[in-house]
């Protein structure tokens, strides 16, 4: 197999498609972000990485709180608008119709019709260029009931946005192709 060398790129996949959430100036705000993840689970962490002059960034640092909230495919106009615009020239709650509610964490805003909220209070900030590595710890994450299977967050009803950035393409959730943990044993 031939392989071609494209440089320093940014080719990782999948990256999850977040509605990174935070008050600024005591009003809900909400930021599409496609670069983002798991960072620990003892105890539970998650890190996003946003611009520096970000809106949402602003009101992270005012209240060292955010939320990471999981759209479903349904909700990709609402989720991609998220990430044209700037909460400093427009009410995207309004615009998108978010119903918000808060949680344990009074501070960081949770988007209803997301199937997943996940309230993060912040424990480091990251100056790593144009961005920052915001690390958060999960201190309370909210799942839709319709979209549990035996009491777990169920992917197949969640439905998540998957970003292709370097693409500019959004994708949905594919087939199960093995099971985790089981499948490599195969291989003995």
């Amino acid at each position: 197999m031939n392989k071609v060398s494209l440089g320093s790129q940014l080719v990782v996949y999948p990256t999850p498609t977040f509605l990174v959430g935070a008050n600024v100036d005591g009003k809900p705000n909400f930021m599409a972000v496609a670069w983002g993840g798991i960072a620990d689970s003892e105890p539970p962490m998650i890190s996003v990485a946003i611009r520096h002059h970000r809106y949402t960034y602003l009101g992270i640092k005012q209240n060292m709180t955010f939320s990471v909230n999981i759209a479903s495919i349904d909700m990709v106009k609402e989720t991609d608008y998220c990430g044209i615009v700037s909460g400093s020239d427009i009410d995207k709650t309004d615009k998108c119709q978010f119903n918000v509610f808060y949680g344990k964490v009074n501070t960081a805003p949770l988007i209803e019709q997301c199937p997943v909220n996940i309230e993060c209070k912040v424990l480091h900030l990251l100056n790593l260029g144009t961005h920052t590595l915001v690390i958060g710890q999960i201190e309370q994450t909210y799942v839709s009931e319709d979209c549990l299977t035996d009491g777990k967050a169920d992917i197949s009803k969640i439905k998540p946005i998957i970003a292709d950035i370097p693409a500019h393409n959004y994708y949905s959730h594919g087939d199960i192709i093995g099971k985790a943990f089981s499948i490599g044993k195969e291989i003995k």
